[in-house]
């Protein structure tokens, strides 16, 4: 009965979000820097998204998933973010637990989802390269529909396996989270029984949706690689890298990061690095994104410009 009533205090009183909490001299800079780069994602993923949907050559299967990562970014930021940064100017640094309980939901369900497209990403820069004359053949629109739902659905069902599973374990009344949003490793800290279960169960999704995806696309930019040094043209090499070489680093940066948090041992020394890693990929990936798939992408830079001057002449007429 008292473990019962410890158990539901979590509920009544909500979670106090630590965050960097150890760090007062940096938190004004670390508003101003994460509202910054929270703007530039905004602007940068809005934009890719709306000017794949307005531009007709742009309705191909490298912008129709490269349009489902910058929404997936959008949301996921908007998930994690706003929190922070009021937390950042609150001395009392609290989340309701409804609050935390969607946070912790919805921000695992996107995180997830973009681990499954960037690797159909991957499988679709390999099949330009590799196969370009079955290129249609292979990424014909309705597949391109069934993975990006494969790629959604696969998300939302982790979600809810470990979130639900998470949410199940007693707090007895430790509120206090030593993170800056509501995620599961952090949250298996906080019960007070024997987590064996859902530290294995974390480690089975880990594995599934960060290593396997991982394998995946080294395998597919092995291959990449291979086709790409049989071309004899310099600017046919050129192209296919500079094609590639994007996707490649967005995985570095996001993979990278993940698997620091999800797969080191529960009992880490590295608990204020955690945080500082984090920040990567949550706020440092989904800015990069759009610079990194637009900045050396001339086809979409004409995309965008003949987009803007549609609409400059349309509020002029």
């Amino acid at each position: 009965m008292g473990m019962m009533r410890s158990t539901n205090e979590s509920s009544l009183t909500g979670f106090t979000l630590l965050g960097f909490s150890d760090y007062p001299q940096l938190q004004k800079a670390l508003f101003i820097v994460i509202l910054t780069l929270y703007l530039l994602t905004i602007l940068g993923n809005t934009t890719i998204v709306l000017t794949s949907r307005l531009e007709p050559k742009l309705h191909t299967p490298m912008y129709y998933f490269l349009s489902h990562l910058s929404f997936l970014d959008l949301c996921f930021t908007s998930s994690v973010i706003p929190q922070l940064l009021v937390n950042l100017r609150d001395s009392m640094k609290t989340i309701t637990y409804g609050g935390c309980i969607v946070q912790l939901y919805v921000s695992l369900a996107l995180g997830s989802t973009e681990c499954v497209l960037l690797t159909v990403m991957s499988y679709d820069r390999y099949v330009a390269v590799c196969r370009p004359l079955h290129y249609s053949v292979f990424m014909h629109p309705c597949l391109c529909k069934i993975l990006a739902s494969t790629a959604w659905l696969s998300g939302v069902a982790t979600s809810l396996v470990q979130s639900t599973l998470t949410l199940q374990l007693p707090f007895c009344g430790h509120h206090q989270v030593d993170h800056f949003f509501c995620e599961v490793p952090v949250l298996i800290k906080l019960a007070c029984k024997d987590t064996t279960f859902n530290e294995v169960e974390l480690f089975v999704a880990s594995v599934l949706f960060l290593v396997v995806p991982v394998s995946f696309i080294l395998v597919s930019y092995a291959y990449i690689a291979q086709a790409v040094l049989k071309i004899k043209s310099t600017f046919g090499r050129q192209k296919a890298f500079g094609t590639c070489s994007s996707h490649l680093l967005v995985v570095i940066i996001f993979y990278g990061t993940i698997i620091f948090i999800y797969l080191q041992p529960s009992k880490s020394k590295y608990k204020d690095q955690g945080k500082f890693v984090s920040l990567f990929y949550t706020v440092v990936t989904p800015m990069l994104n759009p610079l990194i798939y637009t900045l050396r992408n001339k086809e979409f830079k004409a995309a965008l410009k003949k987009v803007l001057g549609n609409i400059l002449c349309i509020k002029l007429t």
